[in-house]
């Protein structure tokens, strides 16, 4: 099947041709992938920073979303023919979603529904649950302010608007040409990051910082009231100082809150920007991503 991944010792982003997954196990499905999203965590499976169980060659990719073509057996909540969207990690066929087919755990997977097309469905999973667990997890309530630094990208823009539909006042930093789209998408205030000094530019106090951007949480700190809390998604998360409670979150995968994102984006209530592009463009979309050029949307390879 065509693939797109890395092979052996060569840990260059390459268009490869893999041999098709074995029959799904008990408790997996087998599904042929219409779109697959990337990411710059993407990066981290090559060099097993993110060990995500690959089994070299292996095709990269740890979310996305298509039909199932078979179900191992006590699979009950899937059938061959269904519509489905996934965040998998490890991968329990050792290969991920850049390629034709690919193997998940049922429990992982949720229903795509009717309204959702592949494009966008594969475009939510990693930047849906992460900003999901994230606010579950600082567990803010109506009123109470949050400041997210990098809201412009896709995992902030989806947790802007997650937070705002909880009735959460949100600050962002983000690009001067991005600011327009996330105060339509519920942000408060947008801070232009590109400003050494953006820090002195908001209002402390707040209940809670989200920490999207690599290098910002030491500013975000200080903002932060005494007795909050800040959740990174960078890994550098501060000492805990003034009773703030603070923490590295790192995604976990759940077909429950999937599903719960997956009925939202069908709504209307959670907008996404898919960029497509067809899977032999995949080493370069890769790169571009890799680099910080995706321009705040969210790459989609279509394996046609």
């Amino acid at each position: 099947m065509k693939a797109c991944g890395v092979s052996g010792a060569e840990t260059e982003v390459a268009l490869l041709e893999l041999p098709e997954p074995s029959s799904p196990q008990p408790g997996q499905i087998l599904v042929a992938v219409e779109a697959a999203g990337v990411g710059p965590w993407d990066e981290l499976e090559i060099d097993a920073r993110w060990d995500v169980g690959l089994r070299l060659p292996a095709a990269l990719g740890v979310e996305g979303a298509g039909k199932v073509l078979a179900v191992g057996a006590g699979v009950s909540r899937f059938a061959v023919g269904d519509r489905v969207l996934a965040h998998e990690a490890p991968l329990p066929g050792g290969s991920g979603f850049w390629a034709e087919l690919v193997l998940v755990n049922a429990d992982h997977a949720a229903a795509c529904p009717p309204a959702l097309d592949a494009a966008h469905a594969a475009a939510l999973p990693v930047n849906g649950l992460t900003a999901l667990q994230a606010l579950e997890k600082l567990d803010l309530g109506r009123g109470q302010r949050l400041l997210i630094t990098n809201g412009g990208g896709g995992t902030g823009a989806l947790a802007v608007q997650l937070a705002a539909a909880r009735g959460i006042e949100v600050t962002a930093t983000a690009s001067p040409a991005a600011a327009e789209r996330l105060l339509g998408l519920g942000a408060k205030h947008v801070v232009d990051y590109h400003d050494p000094h953006w820090s002195t530019e908001v209002r402390g106090g707040f209940d809670a910082a989200l920490v999207i951007a690599a290098g910002t949480a030491v500013q975000a700190l200080p903002l932060v009231r005494d007795g909050g809390r800040l959740c990174s998604l960078t890994s550098d998360a501060p000492p805990e100082e003034r009773g703030i409670t603070s923490w590295d979150l790192y995604i976990e995968p759940n077909g429950e809150q999937l599903a719960q994102l997956a009925e939202q984006a069908a709504a209307g209530t959670l907008q996404l920007a898919p960029e497509l592009l067809p899977l032999s463009e995949g080493p370069a979309a890769f790169e571009r991503v890799v680099a910080g050029r995706a321009g705040g949307r969210k790459v989609v390879l279509i394996p046609a």
